[in-house]
């Protein structure tokens, strides 16, 4: 029979999973075969495809809903190479902009997908939330191509999915007991690390804009240290300080 290793069954059921749930309309006639095709080579393996699947679980968490239609045009518009015009919710300001943007891509990132675009509104680059935008249109007017070398520059230097150069790098101190674990994690393509002699880990890593970087330290609550830059260490103490001054009285 037909091994596989980790990587290409964790490979495997994730394409079974992202293929159950993506969005109606535009690859049905594509989806059935490919999902029969990736049952039978499963079952290829000693084991059965069902069993595979029972035994082997992939957990999904913080998935946003995407309006089907929505998806089925900005898709379809990717492919095409077609213009769109979106109305596009800025959830922080709770502003709705109407913006003509050329896709480039769309991405699946963190259980939800993204809408990579060159936005004549701002001339330049953007990433659009797919459950963000109320409206979208197919305009008849090409997309504009963006060279791959570029949108590496643009993608690559930020941390997560906060694009454009890197501006600062962070300098993270984790303790002994949680640095077994990070230390087997890739945070960015351009990090450097190192055990200190205490077995504590430094993780070094870049970043243009810190808020999705302080989202991912504060889950490690206090088995994390911001050495520098000095910036990001008041911006985290300052969150942990508003956060504790919530349970300083009882709950209302």
């Amino acid at each position: 029979g037909l091994w596989f290793n980790a990587s290409e069954i964790y490979a495997l059921l994730t394409m079974q999973q992202l293929l159950k749930g993506v969005q109606p309309g535009l690859l049905d006639a594509h989806i059935a075969p490919l999902q029969a095709r990736l049952r039978e080579l499963m079952g290829k393996s000693p084991h059965s495809a069902a069993a595979i699947e029972r035994r082997v679980k992939l957990i999904h968490m913080g998935t946003r809903r995407v309006e089907a239609a929505h998806f089925e045009q900005i898709a379809k518009a990717v492919l095409d190479r077609k213009r769109l015009r979106i109305a596009y919710l800025n959830r922080d300001r709770q502003e709705v902009t109407e913006r003509e943007v050329s896709p480039l891509q769309l991405v699946y990132y963190r259980e939800n997908w993204l809408l990579d675009a060159w936005c004549h509104t701002r001339e330049a680059i953007r990433s659009f939330s797919l459950d963000a935008i109320q409206r979208a249109a197919t305009v008849d007017s090409p997309a504009i191509e963006v060279a791959q070398a570029t949108m590496s520059k643009h993608f690559e230097g930020g941390y997560g999915i906060f694009a454009g150069p890197a501006k600062h790098r962070a300098k993270l101190k984790f303790t002994k007991s949680r640095a077994q674990y990070v230390a087997l994690e890739r945070w960015h393509p351009q990090q450097s690390s190192k055990y200190l002699r205490d077995g504590s880990y430094v993780l070094e890593v870049p970043y243009s804009n810190d808020q999705e970087l302080l989202m991912d330290l504060l889950r490690h609550g206090t088995e994390v240290e911001v050495l520098g830059p000095p910036a990001l260490r008041r911006k985290l103490a300052n969150t942990l300080q508003e956060a504790a001054a919530k349970y300083l009285s009882p709950a209302v």
